[in-house]
């Protein structure tokens, strides 16, 4: 089994010798990260499209991208999914460059020390102490990426670079296209002490894991998670974990539901429903579901054969297929809705499942289900969906603190205990995966994760904010 030792010790080197700390070879690292994207750019978004036939843009999961709309009419029936031909529909690559865009326009100020007010008593004198916050870099990061998104969720490494860190990345062996290609292009753009990307399955994950490393960022699931916190614990290493979990959607009477069609399909399609912050489950009152079943089933009606409709990505493996199969046969909830196109096992295709289940024992409500199948359960009110969502949470339960959770409901009062009164990664009212964008953090809670990502927070997450106090009169300058 190949040593990792010789890697870690050469980018730890390069850290140490404070190669790293120059803030114009920071940017540097980031615009090689740049051409390396640009120059790449239809090798890198075809080989993401053929591990898992996903289309080539990524914006389904944000409003301000919307793949889909609802035609404009007074009824909900009127309701159309229609793809949408707009400048800002992106690719893999273009959300990525979007993500160094912004780190390059607001890093100068992220870097920046800042200077506290010295209070005067008895342990300091303004007139000759100064204090000081000072960021430096973490050292030697490791980023393990997930099969699903690979390069979005690999882009933490922009946020590392600007704060000064060396950077090993390890993509999932469940993207057999991406990960050897990823692999294979790093080295013409970076000298490994800078940037370096390790294929390989659990072994060589396991040997990765021996070393010591100053954060690790992993993005997947608990399970897996639980053996990294392991490995970084022999090390005292920091750890940010992005999980996932079973996501709720509470319908209420007052929804629009031309909202929840829009955001349902959105989830339901992108990935083919393979996303931690996908909607996981429907619950409602007697009254909606009805309502509910009817305008999701004209949503995807709409549609025709799913296995056509070039937005619809295909299960990552056969492992995944039969597993979802498998919920389909196992659970006791009624199909009440199956959208166009034949299940394929040799395509991975499974067209999307909408299902009734009458109890939370169901397999469907005992864990994630990351594919195309949606349960919807009925419950008396309001308070019993937020007693059923914190139900959830409780201590020693299988399905914890989700990473989201989704309310379609025109009540504010409703909204605010929703978001107040249930514990999750992140809301979007009457939509789906909206928190996720607009500078907002991403990060889940509990066992879906800890650590947040994005912008300046993924910036602050690869730094150690350093407390300085120089007395004397000294006057220092701690600028990068």
């Amino acid at each position: 089994m190949v040593s990792y030792s010789a890697l870690v010790n050469k980018q730890r080197e390069f850290y140490l010798s404070g190669a790293t700390l120059d803030l114009a070879g920071r940017k540097k690292r980031i615009e090689t990260f740049k051409k390396l994207l640009v120059e790449n750019k239809k090798a890198i978004d075809d080989a993401i499209f053929a591990d898992i036939r996903r289309v080539r843009f990524f914006s389904c999961l944000f409003p301000s991208y919307a793949c889909y709309i609802p035609f404009t009419g007074e009824s909900t029936d009127s309701w159309r999914p229609t793809l949408l031909q707009h400048p800002t529909v992106m690719s893999d690559v273009d959300m990525t460059l979007g993500e160094i865009e912004l780190t390059l326009k607001n890093m100068d100020e992220w870097v920046k020390p800042k200077k506290f007010v010295t209070p005067k008593d008895a342990q300091y004198d303004p007139a000759s102490d100064e204090l000081h916050l000072v960021p430096e870099p973490l050292g030697v990061v490791l980023i393990i990426s997930p099969w699903n998104a690979p390069l979005i969720c690999s882009s933490a490494l922009i946020q590392a670079f600007a704060a000064g860190n060396t950077v090993i990345l390890k993509p999932s062996e469940l993207d057999p296209t991406f990960a050897p290609l990823f692999a294979n292009i790093a080295p013409k753009y970076f000298d490994e002490k800078e940037f370096a990307v390790v294929e390989g399955g659990i072994p060589e994950t396991t040997e990765l894991l021996k070393e010591r490393f100053d954060h690790i960022l992993y993005t997947g699931c608990p399970p897996v998670a639980k053996i990294i916190m392991t490995a970084a614990a022999k090390h005292l290493t920091p750890v940010t974990l992005e999980l996932g979990g079973k996501n709720p959607v509470f319908v209420d009477e007052s929804a629009d539901l031309s909202l929840l069609a829009k955001g349902i399909v959105g989830a339901k399609i992108f990935n083919a429903g393979q996303a931690c912050i996908c909607t996981d489950y429907i619950l409602c009152t007697p009254a909606m579901k009805p309502k509910v079943i009817s305008t999701l089933k004209a949503a995807f009606d709409a549609l025709g054969d799913m296995s056509k409709v070039p937005a619809n990505a295909r299960i990552i493996n056969d492992r995944h297929f039969k597993r979802l199969m498998g919920l389909l046969k196992d659970t006791k909830g009624k199909v009440v809705y199956k959208a166009g196109g034949e299940t394929d096992e040799k395509d991975r295709f499974i067209p999307f499942h909408l299902l009734e289940v009458d109890s939370a024992d169901d397999i469907l409500l005992q864990e994630e289900i990351f594919g195309p199948i949606l349960p919807v359960m009925i419950v008396p009110s309001f308070d019993a969906a937020l007693n059923h969502i914190k139900s959830f949470i409780r201590p020693g339960c299988r399905n914890e603190k989700p990473l989201a959770a989704y309310i379609f409901t025109e009540n504010k009062e409703q909204t605010k205990r929703f978001v107040r009164e249930t514990s999750s990664g992140g809301v979007t009212v009457n939509g789906s995966c909206a928190h996720t964008g607009g500078g907002l953090p991403f990060g889940g809670v509990g066992n879906s994760g800890m650590g947040r990502l994005m912008g300046k927070y993924a910036f602050d997450m690869f730094t150690h904010e350093k407390p300085i106090c120089v007395r004397n009169s000294l006057k220092a300058d701690f600028a990068y």
